[in-house]
């Protein structure tokens, strides 16, 4: 049976706020990063980056991205 929001305690719906929250900051500076950089610069198509953050909504493509999808230089 699906839970309401009101049966959440209330740290339980501090921690669902806090990582959306982090997740949407992730996704939006990965999609600025992207949008910003030099294609010769990011390792693969960016539009692979960015479908994947929207079809993968667990946050794990923006930490992904940052840390093996750009070019070091």
């Amino acid at each position: 049976m699906a839970r309401r929001w009101s049966d959440l305690s209330a740290s339980q719906r501090r921690t669902i706020v806090v990582v959306g929250l982090v997740e949407t900051a992730l996704k939006t500076a990965m999609a600025v990063d992207l949008k910003r950089r030099p294609a010769e610069q990011v390792r693969g198509p960016k539009w692979v980056w960015a479908t994947a953050t929207l079809v993968n909504s667990a946050g794990v493509i923006p930490v992904a991205y940052f840390l093996f999808g750009r070019v070091r230089r």
